[in-house]
């Protein structure tokens, strides 16, 4: 998972969250000496410039930079994506191999995830996350009646719902689990491979969530995730045993 901060970035809004106090560059510099981390003054300068313009940071008289509750927030943050990606690799290669049980533990996942973001997507999302789906379902039914691949804006919908839920783990779970190995593109391929329909369940979803339907956006969703069950669980009984999974 894509950090939002690099590894000095990180540091230099601890070494200020820690100093309870406006600390200027110099300081910073050589707070940093001491971790062993070697960096020009002109670098911190850059550094600091950045995390203001980010709003992590404000300028104190002329004492130096305080931390702002933005900042604090992006420390969490940071700090939550490293423990995340420290377990990135094992769960990659648990739902990266082409094995029946690893595709249903990823639905199952996702069902699980997406339910929870669905309803809290229904109870707050906001007029610009509302007008996003809607945009992203046009250019899903424009691409399909081109014969194009819908893969991306897919994944994209799915996104948008767990952003627009407002909860950052439930958001950070659901891109763990969505979006290795180019899942979505697996999963259209199985698809067409078993000739299964394209489903309205998006449409359905997005009027659901505009209607603030907790309850009816929560089931449509389960449903969509059990329609995709059931296509895997189709195309693996007919092709399993074949050479036919090369779906790049």
């Amino acid at each position: 998972m894509r950090q939002i901060l690099d590894y000095i970035e990180l540091e230099v809004l601890k070494l200020i969250d820690d100093a309870n106090r406006p600390i200027g560059t110099w300081s910073i510099e050589n707070l940093l000496k001491e971790k062993d981390i070697e960096v020009s003054t002109a670098t911190v300068g850059r550094i600091l410039s950045k995390l203001e313009s980010s709003d992590y940071l404000e300028k104190y008289k002329n004492e130096g930079r305080i931390i702002t509750p933005e900042g604090k927030l992006a420390i969490k943050k940071a700090e939550t994506i490293d423990i995340i990606n420290f377990h990135q690799e094992k769960i990659d290669e648990i739902i990266s191999t082409e094995i029946l049980e690893n595709f249903i533990m990823v639905i199952q996942a996702r069902k699980a995830i997406e339910k929870a973001t669905c309803r809290l997507a229904a109870r707050i999302i906001s007029d610009d996350d509302l007008n996003k789906l809607k945009e992203i379902i046009d250019r899903q039914n424009n691409k399909l009646s081109n014969g194009e691949s819908i893969s991306e804006e897919d994944l994209e919908f799915h996104r948008t719902i767990a952003k627009a839920s407002g909860n950052t783990i439930l958001e950070a779970m659901y891109n763990i689990v969505a979006t290795f190995k180019q899942q979505s593109t697996l999963f259209e391929y199985m698809r067409r491979q078993i000739n299964s329909p394209y489903s309205t369940s998006h449409m359905k979803i997005y009027n659901a969530i505009k209607d603030n339907n907790e309850e009816e956006a929560e089931k449509l969703m389960a449903e969509h995730m059990n329609h995709l069950m059931d296509d895997v669980l189709t195309y693996w009984n007919r092709y399993s045993n074949s050479d036919k999974h090369n779906y790049q």
